[in-house]
């Protein structure tokens, strides 16, 4: 005979919102995570189409909460942009990967602009390549296909295609810094 065990029946549904609630998921996640306003905004929006708004409250404005979080400092396009550049480009991702995910997070072109006006594509492309061991950091390949294996690495990493050819052509290190 199996043990007993509490037989859970279905989940009662979770309350619908009012924008004390709103609010207090608003400031929940910008405490646990670093945050551009369009992410806190379409959080937001997705809390609100899932769990319906409370009967008898004014319509639901998550652009005025969102203002809110920004006006308080909690949330700031700028520090988040810059804070996640310099992580990508620590993981040696290519301005282009570094542009599209700053895209994915809502962040305008001109912040995007700035935060990679001091992008080193040559540098991020190296520490790429030592991280995955390509090219001269890696074993010796005379394959085609794994060639273009490692080209294709490059390119969804973001860094332009005569650049890592340029690395993956070097046979030793010296020959990079040449």
């Amino acid at each position: 005979m199996a043990p007993h065990s509490r037989a859970k029946g279905p989940r009662k549904p979770p309350p619908p919102l009012d924008s004390a609630t709103l609010d207090a998921i608003a400031v929940r996640y910008v405490e646990r995570f670093q945050s551009s306003r369009a992410r806190l905004l379409r959080l937001l929006n997705q809390k609100i189409r899932q769990r319906g708004w409370a009967e008898g409250e004014p319509p639901p404005d998550p652009e005025a909460t969102a203002d809110r979080m920004v006006a308080l400092g909690y949330v700031n396009d700028a520090a988040f942009a810059e804070a996640r550049a310099r992580g990508l480009a620590r993981r040696g991702m290519g301005a282009g990967r570094v542009r599209a995910s700053l895209s994915a997070h809502g962040i305008d072109a001109e912040t995007q602009g700035a935060v990679l006006e001091g992008h080193d594509p040559w540098g991020a492309a190296l520490d790429f390549a030592r991280r995955k061991r390509l090219g001269p950091f890696g074993p010796v390949l005379d394959d085609p296909k794994l060639k273009a294996r490692q080209l294709g690495a490059f390119a969804r990493a973001g860094h332009p295609q005569g650049l890592a050819r340029r690395i993956l052509a070097a046979r030793s290190e010296d020959e990079l810094e040449a």
